[in-house]
C-alpha cells in the first residue's frame, strides 16, 4: 500500500491543492495513525518547492480534555497555533484518522458542545477565507482499524475501498479527476440561473430555494475522495420533510434513524431513533443550528456502500445530503453556526430531483 500513499500525496499536493514554491501548507492528522500520509505530504510539498510544516493530534486528545476538566470556558478553548496556521497559511490539508469514532459519545452533553464549539472555530476560519478564495484546503482520510470495523471490514480490505474511491489505484488518478470535474461541469452549467428545486422519495419530501446560489463543482480539491455538486438552500426557503436513510455521526456520536421537518427554512421537528437527545443538543447550539447551510448530490460511483464514514458516505451515488448548520460562503449560503451535520438520504429507489418544473434526477440518476 506504499505506493498508494505516495500515490495519495502526488495528487493532494500536486492537483488538488496545487502548492506553488514558497508557499506554507498546514500537514493537519487528527491522530498519529496518520504518520505514513504526513511523511509523504511533507516529502511532495518540499519536491515542489512548498514550506510543510505539520501538526499532529495526541491520541485521545478529546476524551483527555473531557475528564480532566468540565471547565466549559478551557474545553471550548481554540488551539492558538492551529488558529495562526489556519488564518495565514494558504494551503492546508486535514488528514481525518480517528483511531475510536465513539470516543465523544458517553461524556455529558454540555462537555461536548464545549468542544465541538472548538473545533468549529477552525471550521469558521477556514469556510471564511476558502469563500474569498485565500485558503485551498482538501480534506482526506487514512485507513485505521476504527474506520475498517465500522464499516464492517478488515482493515487490508477498507485499505483497497479507500484507495479506490480516491482513484490512486489508477495509472493517472488525476486525469480521472479531471474527468469527473469535466462531467460535473455539465450538470453545474444546466443549474445556472434555476430558482426552485423539489426532492421526493420515500424517504422525502422537501422544496427549497436555489434562486441567486451557486453549485459547487466537488471534484477532488476539497475532498479526497471526491464527487458530488452542492449548493447552500436560500435560508428561510426550505418547506417539507426527510428521513435519513443511514445513521449520522458527528463529534463521535451517532444518531440513528433522523427525522426532520421545515417550516420557511428552520427545523419546526426533529425526532430519532436513537440518541435523540444529542440531535436536540446540536440543534441548539445557535440559531445557524436549525437551518440548512448545504443541499449536496453524491456522485462517485466507487463508493456504493456506506461506511459510517461521512467524507465518503456523503459522496454515494444515488444520494443526496444536507447539512445542519453553517453555510459555504462560495455557494452565496449566508446561514452561520458553530456546527456543519450532514445527513444522508438515498435517492435510488424512487427518488425525483425537479427543478423549475424539469425532472432533473431520477432513481440516483441524472436525466437532463
Amino acid at each position: 500500500m506504499d505506493s498508494y500513499i505516495q500515490k495519495m500525496a502526488q495528487v493532494l499536493i500536486r492537483y488538488s491543492t496545487r502548492v506553488q514554491r514558497g508557499e506554507r501548507v498546514l500537514i493537519r492528522a487528527t491522530s498519529p495513525a496518520a504518520q505514513p500520509l504526513c511523511q509523504a505530504l511533507y516529502e511532495e510539498a518540499l519536491r515542489v518547492g512548498g514550506l510543510p510544516v505539520v501538526y499532529m493530534h495526541m491520541s485521545q486528545e478529546d476524551p483527555i480534555a473531557l475528564e480532566a476538566t468540565d471547565n466549559l470556558g478551557q474545553l471550548a478553548d481554540v488551539n492558538p497555533m492551529l488558529a495562526l496556521m489556519y488564518e495565514q497559511a494558504p494551503v492546508v490539508i486535514r488528514i481525518e484518522a480517528s483511531e475510536n469514532t465513539r470516543n465523544r459519545t458517553a461524556y455529558p452533553q454540555q462537555a461536548q458542545q464545549a468542544r465541538a464549539k472548538a473545533h468549529s472555530s477552525l471550521l469558521q476560519i477556514q469556510m471564511r477565507r476558502e469563500a474569498a478564495g485565500d485558503l485551498r484546503r482538501c480534506t482526506t482520510q487514512f485507513p485505521t482499524f476504527a474506520y475498517a470495523q465500522m464499516g464492517g471490514m478488515s482493515l487490508r480490505q477498507y485499505e483497497r475501498f479507500l484507495y479506490q474511491a480516491c482513484k490512486v489505484h489508477l495509472d493517472d488518478p488525476v486525469a480521472a479527476w479531471r474527468a469527473v470535474e469535466a462531467e460535473q461541469a455539465r450538470l453545474v452549467e444546466w443549474l445556472r440561473g434555476k430558482k426552485h428545486v423539489h426532492v421526493r422519495g420515500e424517504n422525502i419530501d422537501l422544496q427549497l430555494s436555489i434562486e441567486g446560489r451557486t453549485f459547487i463543482n466537488a471534484s477532488g480539491h476539497a475532498n479526497l475522495p471526491d464527487g458530488e455538486i452542492f449548493t447552500g438552500p436560500v435560508e428561510d426557503s426550505v418547506n417539507g420533510w426527510v428521513r435519513f436513510t443511514y445513521p449520522a455521526y458527528y463529534q463521535g456520536n451517532e444518531v440513528k434513524g433522523i427525522e426532520l421537518e421545515f417550516r420557511n427554512g428552520e427545523v419546526a421537528r426533529a425526532t430519532a431513533e436513537a440518541n435523540e437527545e444529542f440531535l436536540h443538543s446540536m440543534l441548539e447550539m445557535d440559531e445557524g443550528a436549525r437551518r440548512l447551510g448545504e443541499f449536496a448530490i453524491g456522485t462517485n460511483r466507487d463508493i456504493q456502500q456506506f461506511t459510517g464514514a461521512i467524507l465518503f458516505d456523503e459522496k454515494i451515488a444515488g444520494t443526496v445530503h444536507m447539512a445542519v448548520g453553517q453555510g459555504y460562503g462560495e455557494t452565496g449560503s449566508v446561514n452561520r453556526s458553530a456546527i456543519h451535520w450532514d445527513m444522508i438520504c438515498d435517492m435510488r429507489q424512487g427518488g425525483e430531483i425537479v427543478v423549475d418544473g424539469t425532472l432533473f434526477y431520477k432513481d440516483g440518476e441524472f436525466v437532463i
